[in-house]
């Protein structure tokens, strides 16, 4: 079973390479600026004692005020795990950085993403629906689609 890493432990060695991208950290999850989570996934994946080699899940869950896309990242070498989390206000066009560069498990989970809650990942090659028509009106798992 993997180990959380604690969010407040991890905050100060992504801070030093990406000033500025944390905005709030807890037992085992991380907040982040929409802008930075690639550069924080890539610090995630790359860093020695980090070594998130392992993207579990990405998914978005809608707050009415915001969406927030959640990542669960796991280290297979070093055992452990945190979840990054970035909050996108304003529901017209939420977009975010693509992770896909990062880890190719990304692809059809930031599609799916995308179709059912209308995020828009930044970068991505192919960002196209998934589950539904190209044409489909809305996204079916937003609080405000009346379908």
């Amino acid at each position: 079973m993997t180990q959380p890493l604690s969010g407040k432990e991890v905050v100060a060695r992504i801070q030093k390479q990406v000033p500025g991208a944390v905005l709030l950290a807890d037992h085992g999850c991380i907040w982040v600026r929409p802008v930075t989570v690639a550069q924080v996934a890539q610090y995630l994946k790359e860093a020695p004692g980090m070594e998130m080699d392992y993207l579990n899940n990405l998914t978005a869950a809608d707050y009415l005020d915001y969406l927030e896309v959640v990542y669960h990242l796991s280290s297979l070498k070093r055992n452990h795990s945190l979840t990054l989390k970035v909050q996108c206000w304003g529901p017209e066009e939420p977009e975010v950085p693509s992770v896909f560069h990062l880890w190719q498990g990304a692809d059809l989970q930031e599609r799916e993403c995308y179709d059912m809650f209308g995020v828009r990942f930044v970068d991505h090659p192919n960002l196209k629906r998934i589950l539904f028509w190209e044409g489909f009106e809305g996204h079916v798992l937003r609080k405000e689609y009346t379908g």
